[in-house]
Order: C-alpha cells, then sequence, then structure tokens
C-alpha cells in the first residue's frame, strides 16, 4: 500500500474514532479478545481486502488478519471474506471503516464484473473513468481491476483527452494538430486522445497526425459503426462513452470499437452487504 493510500485510511479512522470510542470503553473490558468474521451478505465480487486489513492494523498491530478470499473472487452468500482476532475493543473500533471500504469497493468490482460478463465475446474493454469519489481515487481504480475492468487516465496530468470544452476554444484541425505537437514536445510518447461528437470530426481526426483514441461521445451504435468504418487500418483505437448501461453495453461492444468507458462503474455503483460478527473470547 503507497504511503498516500495509508494516509487515505488514517484519515478515514481519525474521522470515525475521534478522540476514542466511548461505547466501546463503557462495555468492554480492556482486556476482552474476540474473533471477529465480516461475512457477505449478498453475491459480490470482493475488493478492498487489503484495505480493510490496513484498517484493523492501523487500529492495533496486535490483530491478526486473514483474508478468506482474494480480491476479485466472487463469494457466495454467508461465505467470510476475512477474519481478525484480537482486542475486542480495536476490532469494534476498526469494524465500520473496515466495512465502508468493503462495502464501496466490492460494490464497484461487482458492477464491473457485470459489465465485463455482458461484453464477452467482443474485443471491446470496459474502462473507467475519472467519475470517483474525492480521494478515493486509487482505490476505486484497483476495485474497477479486480472487477476484471481496465483502468482509464488516473487524472489530467498522465493523458491529453481533449473534450468538447478544450475543442469549443481549439477546434480546428490546424489548431489540433500544433497543441498535438505541443504535447510531445512537454511529455513524449503521452497518449493523445480527442473527443468527436460527429462523424465529420472521426473524418478530421482520423487525418491528423499523433492521435491515438478517438472518444466517440453519445453516438448511436450505426454512428459507432461507421466510425469503425472510417477508421479502418489506422493504429488508432475507438472509445464509445455516453449512454452505457447493462442493457447497452453488449451493442455498444458489437459495433467493433475498442473501448467503452462506463463512469456509472465509479458514480453509481451500490454497496454491497458485507456485516461483521463478533465470537467472544475469554479475557486475557
Amino acid at each position: 500500500m503507497t504511503p498516500e493510500a495509508r494516509e487515505t485510511v488514517r484519515r478515514a479512522l481519525a474521522e470515525d474514532l475521534g478522540p476514542g470510542d466511548i461505547t466501546s470503553e463503557c462495555f468492554i473490558p480492556a482486556n476482552h479478545d474476540s474473533l471477529a468474521r465480516i461475512i457477505a451478505k449478498e453475491p459480490l465480487v470482493l475488493a478492498g481486502s487489503e484495505v480493510a486489513r490496513e484498517v484493523f492494523l492501523l487500529i492495533d498491530e496486535r490483530i491478526v488478519v486473514t483474508t478468506g478470499a482474494a480480491d476479485g473472487s466472487s463469494v457466495s452468500p454467508g461465505e467470510p471474506v476475512l477474519t481478525a482476532r484480537g482486542p475486542t475493543r480495536a476490532l469494534l473500533a476498526a469494524e465500520r471503516t473496515a466495512l465502508n471500504f468493503l462495502q464501496r469497493l466490492s460494490g464497484i468490482a461487482t458492477l464491473t464484473r457485470q459489465f465485463v460478463d455482458a461484453v464477452a465475446g467482443t474485443k471491446a474493454v470496459i474502462l473507467d473513468t475519472r467519475k470517483t469519489t474525492p480521494g478515493l481515487r486509487e482505490f476505486e481504480r484497483l476495485a474497477v481491476r479486480a472487477g476484471g475492468g481496465t483502468n482509464h487516465r488516473f487524472g489530467l496530468f498522465d493523458r491529453v483527452l481533449a473534450k468538447d470544452n478544450h475543442l469549443a476554444v481549439t477546434g480546428d484541425a490546424d489548431a489540433i494538430q500544433r497543441a498535438i505537437r505541443e504535447a510531445h514536445g512537454r511529455q513524449p510518447g503521452i497518449l493523445i486522445e480527442i473527443e468527436a461528437d460527429t462523424l465529420d470530426q472521426v473524418r478530421m481526426l482520423c487525418g491528423l497526425r499523433g492521435v491515438d483514441i478517438i472518444l466517440l461521445d453519445n453516438m448511436t451504435n450505426d454512428q459507432l459503426r461507421e466510425a469503425v468504418r472510417i477508421r479502418g487500418g489506422k493504429k488508432i483505437l475507438l472509445e464509445a462513452s455516453g449512454g452505457v448501461n447493462l442493457q447497452t453495453v453488449r451493442g455498444i461492444a458489437e459495433t467493433g470499437v475498442d473501448h467503452i468507458s462506463v463512469g456509472s462503474l465509479t458514480h453509481s455503483a451500490r454497496a454491497v452487504d458485507l456485516s461483521m460478527e463478533i465470537d467472544p473470547e475469554s479475557p486475557r
């Protein structure tokens, strides 16, 4: 886990714990140990087990954490995904934060797997977007990978992606070509992706040098098929975006596009149902 990711976990714990867990301090003897099991309450694809482990260890290094399934595994209701043994007060202090991470990240992985399964047999790759929870992008991208999806750019710094608001200022072919040269001068080898709202824009972009990916925004399936035809044998990838859901994604994939970006993987995934159950042991 990166130092930045560990600090995110620390902040989440500080938000919940504050100066201390007053309930456990009043109800649980300080020398009491327990075994805690985190149990799936519905079918899911697991993600975030290492994040949850870090939650427990940051609360108390004496806690022994064992994962019951690997991230990316399909888990059935009633199956334990993680067990933790240690001081009961510490286990209860970690409970909600660990569950929040696991439920959120496993929800993303579960939804991603549904999209990946829906396009099975086509060449289309399911991508995430930057529509992530502020501060949790690293974890949510991990969850997308656990579900079988692929990560798009991390942020504004690791790929050029010129969208409609950029093109409203710099939208003609000559200006776009100059901007591409500028980007390559600043970061040689950086990927260049340009949005196209119309098939005429697709034709124009296919004629430029240095375009790696064309983002086909909110196009119909007929338009996507025509964009694939226009691209022909050029080494330019086509990414479909907009209007993508579990009912439409198969048809989009069958048009022949290379990538399908799905914002809902991270901005609309439902948290799955997990719970932690305590098995009290004898006081130390």
